[in-house]
């Protein structure tokens, strides 16, 4: 067995590493070699033994630090040019990429977007003074030029001017400065459009990584978006010409009378707004006039729209999977680069345990010595005592595994006395029996109908009697015993390990406290009885094609938030540009002069003995403050009778207004079209997925179990020992105490981790993922000029182009 060498390799000198950390070059350069006697640690001539190792532990832990960042570059997905080059850089580094720093970034954009809710045109009860809201602008404003001075230390002023985000954002933080500054001088707010681009200091936050990448999709789709726009929009001219023509000599059709209208309404009618109003004085004077408005939606709805969905959908499949094979050669190269920080001149063929911990301890602090080695041993598929290149590139893999100790009875309940164990072996036959989930099944459909039949029979009015229903009671019996029977006969840990088990309990205790809200007349908490139906979910798990539906929309969930996060940020855009040209320009009785004044129209009049309130409701669609920006935007998004709001402030004010709804229209279709090409593709893949690998069983995520004996614990405590890491060391002795307790010469352990749409893709893209390796190392080479190897592990691994600052140890 491999582990029997493992003493050798654990108690070995540390040795001269293969390719020393940049950190270290560059302390050579600045302090004239001071570091050189530690590179021929074998060597009794070059200094005390002592003072020699403790330079080669400082040397090996830089080498950690270094890889580390790799691996952490490489899982960020971000650029290798923005790479710490320096000891200075690295501390600098270092302290940009903690989570307090993450947090104050986060914190200081919150607060800067909420500054809207402040400021002039501001909801009424959060109004704040001018010195004060202007105050805590330019307080925000500093501390994002200290962030900003943070990264420039970071990455050097050359690679920061060529960093386009932070550049981006540089100049946003200037003229939002400038802006503070005068408003502050001042005394009084003018208009700010510029308050706009304050999300762009929360994309660039490093939480918001995810709204990165869908900006960058929505930007990469849209050359083929643009080309079916223009093609959209000339038929939609087209049309509105002949529109013009042919409707305008009738005056009482106000919708075709000038040009202007005639392009405004059609683009309106693509949304079907305003169908089939804009057709009815035409078809009145001439029922043939319907051919032209029936091949105008046929043209432009029903054939072009689908077919920008379709450009889009293959568009953004394309992206998808470029993006995959982006980021997967980003992990390798980035694997590459750590592994030659890890290896050593004495053993070149892999990485050591001592190595591998080391690099672990930066990458992964938490991460216990037993996780370590458990890891260091999944890696390891060669059976060796080192980690070879091949099996070092499922590094990102094996690392995210939760290690647990694997139980050796089957059952909680295997230890109890006879007769308990029988009578929990027979409850736990029973829950996992068909006749068992499908009469649970047959409860809930019957809940089901009853919840129905009992809605409809309700008249309006309070719907929540003071006395609580009998078939509540029932009801909820019976899902208290099921969820009772399936805790004992499958223990709480594995029903806890099932996401359906968990939405069951979620629902039952939902329903309990609904009960305590009707039994104590408790009012406020009245709505949790409402959501008793969600027990109607639980059917879903009959067809197969329903729970990949609903597995679909859990693996999405992550990514829409990501989405909807991304359609806010466009949405306080625009919101910030109505209010500062349109706040306070509609309210009750306006818009008299224009089509849909009806809709804003607020009058009260006397009918016999009462007065009667005609209101018209759309004067609430305004621009007042922020909050409601972003209900009226919301309305736009769903296009039912948007017009009616946009007309209503383009009497109020201009009819280049027109052109601010017509520009928002467009960027949510966009937004919305990559949503849909983002559902389909996903569900779209899952099927493909599941068609091509029928025998495997995906929903229990990733599994792997390893042993570790004995004689390997104890190995890896004298390493500890003499690493002096007495944590690790009194861990890992009481793991030997539990093993000599049970009279255990080894101990199992099983890793586990859910199964991601990265992992999906490496099987759906196995066969193509070897042609991409291949090509991805014929383009390293070509672009990595021949030289000569410096060492023996040279001949087995290249230099890599893109770390050119680094060198090889001679």
């Amino acid at each position: 067995m491999w582990w029997r060498e493992l003493p050798a390799i654990y108690f070995e000198d540390y040795g001269s590493p293969v390719e020393r950390s940049s950190y270290l070059i560059e302390l050579d350069t600045n302090d004239g070699g001071s570091y050189d006697v530690i590179h021929d640690t074998s060597s009794p001539a070059a200094g005390d033994c002592c003072a020699q190792q403790s330079s080669a532990r400082h040397d090996w832990e830089m080498n950690y630090q270094e890889a580390a960042i790799y691996l952490q570059e490489g899982e960020n997905n971000d650029k290798f040019f923005t790479h710490p080059k320096n000891a200075k850089a690295l501390a600098a580094y270092l302290f940009a990429h903690n989570h307090l720093f993450y947090l104050m970034e986060l914190s200081t954009a919150l607060l800067l977007l909420l500054l809207s809710l402040c400021e002039a045109p501001a909801v009424p009860m959060l109004r704040l003074g001018i010195f004060v809201h202007a105050t805590l602008e330019l307080f925000a404003l500093i501390v994002v030029v200290f962030e900003l001075s943070m990264k420039m230390r970071w990455l050097g002023f050359q690679t920061f001017i060529r960093h386009r985000r932070t550049m981006v954002k540089t100049c946003v933080l200037f003229v939002q400065f400038i802006e503070a500054i005068v408003v502050l001088v001042r005394q009084t707010s003018h208009v700010r459009i510029t308050r706009a681009l304050r999300c762009i200091f929360l994309v660039d936050c490093r939480y918001c990584g995810a709204v990165r990448r869908n900006l960058r999709q929505i930007f990469q789709s849209l050359p083929p978006f643009i080309d079916i726009l223009l093609l959209l929009l000339f038929f939609m001219v087209i049309f509105a010409i002949l529109g013009f023509y042919l409707f305008s000599p009738n005056h009482s059709d106000p919708y075709f009378n000038t040009l202007e209208n005639s392009l405004v309404n059609l683009f309106v009618l693509l949304t079907t707004s305003n169908f089939p109003d804009v057709m009815m004085p035409s078809y009145a004077r001439n029922r043939w006039s319907c051919v032209f408005f029936i091949v105008y939606l046929s043209i432009e709805l029903y054939f072009i729209m689908n077919l920008l969905l379709a450009v889009v959908f293959d568009t953004f499949n394309d992206i998808e999977k470029r993006k995959f094979k982006s980021l997967l050669l980003h992990k390798r190269t980035a694997i590459q680069h750590a592994y030659r920080l890890l290896i050593t001149k004495q053993r070149p063929s892999g990485i050591s345990f001592k190595h591998f911990e080391g690099l672990l301890r930066f990458y992964k602090p938490r991460m216990c010595a037993r996780e370590r080695y458990l890891t260091f041993k999944a890696l390891n598929q060669s059976n060796t005592p080192l980690v070879s290149l091949k099996d070092f590139y499922n590094f990102y893999e094996v690392v995210g595994l939760k290690w647990k100790a694997k139980r050796n009875r089957e059952h909680w309940f295997d230890d109890l006395p006879r007769t308990a164990f029988l009578i929990f072996k027979g409850i736990n036959i029973l829950v996992k029996s068909r006749v068992f989930q499908y009469t649970m099944y047959t409860v809930v459909a019957v809940n089901g109908i009853w919840i129905l039949v009992e809605t409809f029979m309700l008249q309006g009015g309070n719907f929540f009697s003071r006395n609580v229903p009998w078939s509540y009671i029932v009801f909820l019996t019976i899902y208290g015993v099921e969820l009772l029977l399936k805790t004992t006969g499958l223990g709480p840990v594995e029903y806890l390990s099932s996401g359906w088990n968990l939405f069951d309990f979620s629902v039952t205790l939902f329903a309990f406290l609904g009960l305590m809200a009707l039994a104590f007349n408790m009012e406020p908490f009245y709505f949790i009885v409402v959501l008793r139906p969600l027990q109607l979910l639980r059917l879903f798990k009959l067809k197969k094609r329903y729970r990949n539906v609903l597995d679909t929309m859990f693996e999405l969930f992550p990514r829409m938030a990501s989405l909807g996060l991304t359609l806010l940020i466009f949405y306080y855009c625009f919101a910030i540009v109505g209010m500062e040209f349109f706040a306070g320009v509609v309210y009750p009785n306006c818009c008299n002069t224009s089509t849909v004044a009806d809709s804003y129209r607020w009058v009260n009049h006397t009918v016999g003995n009462k007065t009667v309130v005609e209101e018209g409701y759309y004067y609430l669609n305004n621009f007042d403050n922020i909050l409601n920006s972003f209900v009226t935007l919301f309305e736009l998004t769903v296009v039912n009778d948007w017009y009616i709001i946009m007309e209503g402030v383009t009497s109020q004010t201009t009819h280049w207004s027109r052109l601010y709804f017509m520009i928002f229209y467009i960027v949510t279709m966009v937004v919305m079209t990559i949503i849909v090409a983002f559902i389909l593709d996903a569900f779209v893949f899952r099927m493909n997925y599941t068609r091509k690998n029928q025998d495997s069983e995906e929903d229990n995520g990733i599994v792997l179990e390893k042993e570790i004996s004995k004689e390997e614990v104890v190995g890896i405590i004298e390493l500890y020992k003499r690493s002096s890491a007495p944590t690790e060391t009194a861990q890992l002795q009481k793991m030997v105490l539990q093993m000599d307790k049970y009279g255990q010469t080894s101990a199992l352990f099983l890793g586990r981790r859910s199964r991601t749409k990265s992992d999906l893709s490496m099987k759906m893209y196995e066969e193509e993922i070897q042609e991409w390796y291949e090509e991805h190392s014929r383009k390293e080479e070509s672009q990595t000029p021949l030289q000569e190897p410096a060492s023996a592990s040279s001949s087995s691994l290249k230099p890599l182009s893109l770390r050119q600052r680094s060198q090889t140890v001679i």
